[in-house]
């Protein structure tokens, strides 16, 4: 994990679930992921859009050639946990496709415009993973 998801996470943890710098006023969740590889338990700060019931995030990752990989966790483990404010609950990981991934994309385009350069830096379709609470 880098200094900056360390700092985030500290931060998130100690102000109920808010953080500031760049991050301020942005939707923010912690998503603790099982390793792929390790099998170790790995929590990362991610932004996030509601979507009704469901929490979508979107596996950016800035715009690089690869995704993250909080997303390859997924795809191994689709369950996982978030902390969301001051709530910690567990969740199920769906990918979205076709028309309602792009509607997701689209509406966090508008809320946060970076997305929109992401999405031209890479030649890969960022993936949308919809959370949906399971407890």
């Amino acid at each position: 994990m880098s200094d900056v998801d360390r700092a985030i996470i500290a931060e998130f943890r100690s102000h109920g679930g808010r953080v500031g710098g760049p991050f301020e006023g942005t939707p923010v969740l912690l998503l603790s992921t099982t390793g792929a590889k390790s099998g170790e338990l790995r929590t990362t700060p991610v932004l996030y859009l509601r979507d009704g019931e469901r929490w979508v995030i979107f596996a950016s990752k800035a715009g690089s050639p690869e995704n993250p990989s909080w997303y390859h966790n997924l795809v191994a483990t689709p369950t996982a946990e978030i902390e969301v404010g001051t709530e910690k609950f567990a969740v199920e990981a769906t990918a979205t496709s076709g028309e309602e991934r792009d509607r997701l994309f689209a509406e966090q385009a508008s809320r946060q415009p970076q997305f929109d350069e992401y999405a031209e830096r890479t030649s890969r379709l960022i993936p949308v993973i919809a959370l949906t609470r399971t407890d």
